[in-house]
């Protein structure tokens, strides 16, 4: 399961202080280790997509992100800016108030908005922030996600506490192979991974990416 982790892992730098130096080397970081993606925030999708020109590292850009308390209209402009600079994926955060509030039509509604208006290949994750959920509303969150015409439902931002096993068990047995798990938020050890890999996450995200590989490269 572990063999192929590189693959598995997008490459985060998304904190608000992130800067020129930071993308390229995150860039650079992608590159020689061979992950799946960067993930970066709109502004830089474009510096991102000439840094990694000719390789087979993708672009994840965010739409909402963190809040999700965005309107919807600004969440597809946002993701449609994104693919056009240059991304391969977008993950977004739907309305977590929404969620809470128990409003899932509007969640739905949402996702399908967004999806409609992004080509047919590229990637839609949507990042339900399972913390801030109780479990009914993770499992009906998911389930919008997959009504929606989602790719992948995400379990957090990773900015109010990081993925838990349980919460990827629950959103995988919702998803039951209709759509894919990423695990987001607190990823820093080969454990993490394990275990969250093995509870039903295909995708990683993680901002310790480098240091991850780097202890399975010298256990």
């Amino acid at each position: 399961m572990l063999k192929d982790l590189h693959r598995r892992i997008d490459h985060a730098a998304l904190q608000p202080q992130v800067d020129e130096t930071a993308i390229t080397q995150l860039c650079k970081e992608a590159i020689e280790f061979n992950f799946y993606a960067v993930a970066v925030n709109p502004a830089w999708v474009k510096q991102a997509a000439e840094e990694l020109e000719g390789t087979d590292v993708n672009i994840v850009s965010v739409s909402g992100f963190p809040l999700g308390a965005s309107r919807s209209d600004i969440k597809v402009a946002e993701a449609m800016e994104a693919v056009y600079d240059g991304a391969h994926e977008i993950d977004m955060v739907t309305n977590i108030g929404w969620l809470a509030s128990d409003r899932f039509l509007e969640v739905e509604a949402e996702i399908r908005k967004v999806r409609r208006n992004l080509p047919d290949d590229i990637v839609l994750k949507v990042i339900i922030e399972a913390g801030k959920l109780t479990p009914a509303q993770q499992v009906e969150a998911t389930k919008a996600v997959i009504n929606g015409g989602a790719q992948f439902v995400k379990t957090c931002t990773g900015f109010f506490g990081g993925a838990t096993v349980q919460q990827v068990k629950t959103l995988a047995t919702v998803a039951n192979g209709k759509i894919e798990i990423k695990a987001s938020g607190g990823i820093r050890t080969i454990e993490d991974c394990r275990k969250l890999l093995a509870a039903g996450a295909t995708r990683l995200g993680s901002s310790a990416s480098v240091a991850i590989i780097r202890e399975m490269t010298t256990n």
